[in-house]
C-alpha cells in the first residue's frame, strides 16, 4: 500500500478527498467573515462564535489529529511519486513529448512545495497563536451577555492582512493551490475507479469550478481585510 506505485496514488486519492473535504468545511466557516458585510456589525461576531466552536469541540480536536496525518501522508507520497516519476525517465526526450496534459498536471510536485511552505506561513500566523502561543488573542471576547468568552480570531485576522507582503504570499498560496486542486480533483476521483468518459468530463468541470470558487474566496479574505472593506 506505501512502497508500491498503485499504493502511493491510492493513498494520494483517499487523503486528496479527505483534504477537499476539509477545505470546504475551512473557507466556509472562514467566509463568515463577510458576515459584517450584510447581517451583523463589523464585530466578527459569527467568525469567532464558529472559530471558537471548532476550537473547542472534542471530537473536532481529535479530527485535527488526524487532519494533520492525512495531510503529512499526502505530502509524503506525492514527494516519493514525483521522485519515481523522475527515476524512471531520469534522460529527458529527444523531442519535446507533448501528451496534452496541463502544465499544472506535470507540475503537481512544485505546486504542492508551494502550498507546503503557505501552509507553514498560515499555521504560524492562526494555528499556533489560537491553540499554543495565544499571541495577538490575550484580549478575548464574548457575545449573547458574556457567557462565554472566546479568541478575537477575526481581530487577529484584521492585523495579520494589514500588511502587504502578506497578502501577497497569501494570494501566491492560494493561486497554487487552485492550480493543484483543478488536476487533483478529478485526478482523486479517478485514482479510486470513478473513471468513464460521462463521470470524468463531470468531475473535471466540477473540479474546476470547485478549484476556482475556493480560490476566489481564500484570496478575498485578505484582501478585503487590507482594502479595509471588513474590520
Amino acid at each position: 500500500m506505501f512502497t508500491s506505485s498503485v499504493g502511493k496514488k491510492l493513498v494520494m486519492g483517499l487523503t486528496g478527498i479527505s483534504l477537499v473535504l476539509f477545505l470546504t468545511v475551512h473557507v466556509s466557516i472562514n467566509a463568515c467573515v463577510f458576515a459584517g458585510l450584510f447581517i451583523e456589525e463589523q464585530t466578527g461576531e459569527m467568525f469567532n462564535k464558529a472559530a471558537h466552536f471548532m476550537g473547542s469541540t472534542v471530537l473536532i480536536r481529535i479530527a485535527e489529529v488526524g487532519l494533520f496525518a492525512g495531510i503529512l501522508l499526502h505530502i509524503v507520497q506525492g514527494y516519493l511519486l514525483t521522485l519515481q516519476n523522475q527515476k524512471a525517465r531520469s534522460v529527458g526526450y529527444a523531442v519535446a513529448y507533448k501528451d496534452g496534459s496541463k502544465w499544472y498536471s506535470r507540475s503537481m510536485g512544485l505546486l504542492g512545495s508551494i502550498i507546503l511552505i503557505f501552509m507553514c506561513v498560515h499555521l504560524y500566523h492562526f494555528w499556533v497563536p489560537a491553540r499554543f502561543t495565544h499571541a495577538g488573542l490575550e484580549a478575548e471576547v464574548s457575545y449573547d451577555g458574556g457567557i462565554t468568552n472566546m479568541h478575537n480570531m477575526f481581530d487577529l485576522m484584521r492585523v495579520t492582512f494589514s500588511e502587504l507582503w502578506v497578502v501577497i504570499v497569501y494570494s501566491i498560496g492560494c493561486l497554487g493551490l487552485g492550480y493543484h486542486l483543478a488536476h487533483g480533483f478529478q485526478s482523486a476521483f479517478k485514482t479510486i475507479g470513478v473513471h468513464n468518459k460521462k463521470y470524468h468530463a463531470m468531475l473535471t468541470s466540477v473540479g474546476y469550478g470547485y478549484s476556482v470558487l475556493v480560490v476566489l474566496l481564500f484570496i478575498a479574505m485578505p484582501v478585503a481585510f487590507y482594502l479595509g472593506w471588513i474590520g
